[in-house]
C-alpha cells in the first residue's frame, strides 16, 4: 500500500559522506533529483536523472554496480517512493511526488448493474463512465439492480480498499420507501438487531421522514454493505421495500443537483482528503477549487447511435 509520506523515505539528499554520481546531461555535472509520480523502470529513472544512458545503466545492472534497498538491482526492475538506489555505493537522490486519486460520484438509476459483464446483457454502470487513458474505474461497493443513488468510483486501488473494508465501518445512509406501516416494535428490532441468513444486522440510525399510505419514507444508516442487506432487514420484520436510494457513503453525500444517470468528478482537494493524502497547493489548485464541479450526462457506450 502506498504511504502518503513515502516520498520522505526516498531522501532528496545523499547520505553523510556520499556524493551522487555525475550525470551527462546536467549543466552542473551533477544528477538532479528526479520527480516521479508512480513506479517506473530503474533504467528509465536513472537515465532521466542524468546518471548515464539506459544502455550503460543496463550494463551496470548486469555488472552488479547498482543496488536497490541494499540488494543487487535486476534488469527491468521498477522503483517507487521509499526505494533507495545506489550506484557504486553512492546514493542517487530521487524525489517522488504524490499522484492524487480520482473519484467520480455517480447517481445510479434503477435498472443498471454494478458489473462489467452480465450474461443477461443488462445495462451496466461502467458504460456511463468516462474512459481512462491508464488503469480502470473501480466501483466502491455495489448497489442492487433495483436500487438507485450514490455510487462512488475511483482509479486508486488503495482508496477503494479503504472505503470498502469492513474494519473502517463507513456508514451508508439510505432513503427507504415501505409498503406497510413500520411499528415502534419493528423499529426497535431493526435498531437493536435482527437475525439474517449471514448473521445479525442492525441499523445505527432509523428516522421517520413522513408521508402517507404507500408513500411513507424513512432514513436508515448502516455501517456495512452486505448483499441486499437493507431490503432483507425489513423483510425480517415483515415489511417490503418498494424504493431504495443511497444518499450518503461515509462522508460523501449525494449532491442535490446530481440527477439520475449523471456523474461528476470530485474536486482534487476533496479526493485527497478522502484518501487522507496532503492536498496539493498552488494558485492553479486554488482556482480549480473555486469552480463548481461539472455535471455530466452520458449515454451508454453500447447504445446504438441515432441516425
Amino acid at each position: 500500500m502506498r504511504r502518503p509520506d513515502a516520498h520522505h523515505s526516498a531522501l532528496g539528499q545523499p547520505e553523510r559522506g556520499e556524493r551522487a554520481p555525475r550525470g551527462r546531461s546536467q549543466g552542473s555535472g551533477r544528477a538532479a533529483p528526479t520527480t516521479l509520480s508512480e513506479p517506473e523502470r530503474l533504467q528509465k529513472v536513472l537515465a532521466q536523472a542524468g546518471v548515464a544512458s539506459r544502455r550503460e545503466i543496463e550494463e551496470w545492472v548486469v555488472a552488479g554496480r547498482i543496488s536497490v534497498n541494499g540488494l543487487p538491482a535486476a534488469l527491468g526492475q521498477k522503483i517507487g517512493p521509499g526505494d533507495r538506489v545506489k550506484v557504486n555505493g553512492k546514493l542517487i537522490p530521487l524525489r517522488f511526488t504524490q499522484r492524487s486519486p480520482r473519484v467520480l460520484m455517480y447517481h445510479k438509476p434503477e435498472g443498471e448493474i454494478v458489473s462489467r459483464d452480465d450474461p443477461e446483457g443488462r445495462p451496466t454502470v461502467f458504460e456511463r463512465l468516462p474512459l481512462l487513458r491508464k488503469g480502470r474505474w473501480l466501483a466502491v461497493g455495489r448497489l442492487d439492480f433495483n436500487t438507485s443513488g450514490l455510487l462512488l468510483f475511483t482509479n486508486d486501488g488503495d482508496l477503494a480498499n479503504k472505503l470498502m473494508h469492513p474494519r473502517y465501518e463507513l456508514e451508508r445512509e439510505y432513503a427507504v420507501r415501505l409498503l406497510g406501516e413500520l411499528t415502534e416494535e419493528q423499529a426497535k428490532s431493526l435498531t437493536e438487531g435482527v437475525q439474517l441468513e449471514d448473521g445479525p444486522a442492525k441499523f445505527t440510525n432509523l428516522r421517520d421522514e413522513g408521508g402517507e399510505g404507500a408513500n411513507h419514507w424513512y432514513r436508515v444508516t448502516i455501517s456495512e454493505g452486505r448483499n441486499r442487506e437493507v431490503r432483507r432487514m425489513f423483510e425480517a420484520v415483515g415489511l417490503t421495500v418498494s424504493r431504495l436510494m443511497r444518499v450518503r457513503y461515509g462522508s460523501v453525500e449525494l449532491p442535490a443537483r446530481l440527477k439520475r444517470g449523471m456523474w461528476m468528478e470530485m474536486p482534487e482537494a476533496d479526493a485527497c482528503r478522502l484518501a487522507d493524502l496532503p492536498v496539493p497547493q498552488g494558485r492553479s489548485q486554488d482556482e480549480r477549487a473555486k469552480r463548481p464541479a461539472k455535471l455530466h450526462r452520458t449515454q451508454p457506450r453500447s447504445a446504438p447511435k441515432m441516425r
